[in-house]
């Protein structure tokens, strides 16, 4: 795997940044303020990079390595963006007897990322998720609010395509 977490380049704009010190500006002085801000933070954002993490340091006080130690512990928090669309592969029980290990890894082939990633376009992210209530239709995945069930490998090319 080509490590697209890190080509993926931070684009931030100026209006992000200044809705983000008005959070900081009103929260940094409340006991516990750190997750409340880090959870606003990703709304804006929609994912908390370094470059976030060091804008929240620098306007609280709080010590770069502590916000990082909070977001990278914490499974709400992610530190790399979600793509347009979020393919998510079930590895719960049911579908992974059906074999969604193995539509779960052509799909890394195919978009040549690892789970957890994003593509470097920002068109997909890749993430794996435990039972989604669809057992009956194992294999399962979603991309977006959209299910796709009873899958097999082969019905991963036409997925992808569907969405480039």
């Amino acid at each position: 795997m080509n490590s697209a977490k890190s080509t993926v380049p931070f684009k931030g704009t100026p209006e992000q940044e200044a809705e983000l010190l008005k959070v900081i500006e009103e929260k940094k002085n409340d006991k516990g303020s750190l997750m409340p801000i880090l959870q606003k933070a990703q709304e804006i954002y929609g994912y908390l990079p370094i470059e976030v993490q060091a804008i929240i340091s620098d306007n609280t006080g709080i010590p770069l390595e502590k916000i990082y130690g909070v977001v990278t512990f914490y499974a709400q928090f992610s530190l790399y963006p979600k793509g347009e669309y979020t393919i998510s592969v079930c590895l719960g029980t049911a579908c992974y007897v059906k074999g969604s290990g193995d539509i779960y890894n052509k799909l890394q082939e195919k978009l040549g990322i690892g789970g957890g990633e994003c593509t470097p376009d920002g068109k997909f992210s890749l993430d794996a998720c435990r039972c989604i209530g669809a057992c009956g239709l194992a294999p399962v995945l979603t991309v977006n609010e959209d299910v796709y069930g009873r899958l097999t490998v082969d019905d991963v090319d036409k997925i992808i395509e569907k969405y480039a």
